[in-house]
């Protein structure tokens, strides 16, 4: 079983990744934990992104679930990604195939 990270330094590589997502771009938390090195902690990116801290400015409404569905009950998350030209499907989920980020290298 792997082991679970630091939590602060988990935190702070999670949020360096979301900083980094262009507009008009989304990833999911499975995608970060990947990013980041901890593959099996999507849940913990989940739980980061719950807890980040608003000062930090963070451009949370562009992670987004593996299949594109957006956070339950944030009804502003798909129009903020929709003014970023992100297209929601007819079920109301992000089109992934067309907007999820793929970075040149891992960051």
């Amino acid at each position: 079983m792997p082991q679970a990270p630091s939590t602060k330094d988990f935190r702070a590589e999670v949020y360096d990744v979301v900083r980094q997502t262009p507009a008009g771009h989304v990833l999911s938390y499975g995608h970060i934990a990947r990013l980041v090195g901890h593959p099996n902690h999507s849940r913990l990116v989940g739980r980061a992104m719950h807890d980040a801290p608003m000062e930090l400015l963070l451009p949370c409404h562009r992670v987004v679930a593996a299949d594109g569905r957006t956070v339950p009950g944030w009804h502003a998350q798909a129009l903020m990604l929709m003014s970023e030209g992100v297209r929601i499907k007819a079920n109301g989920c992000v089109d992934m195939r067309a907007h999820e980020w793929q970075p040149e290298t891992t960051l």
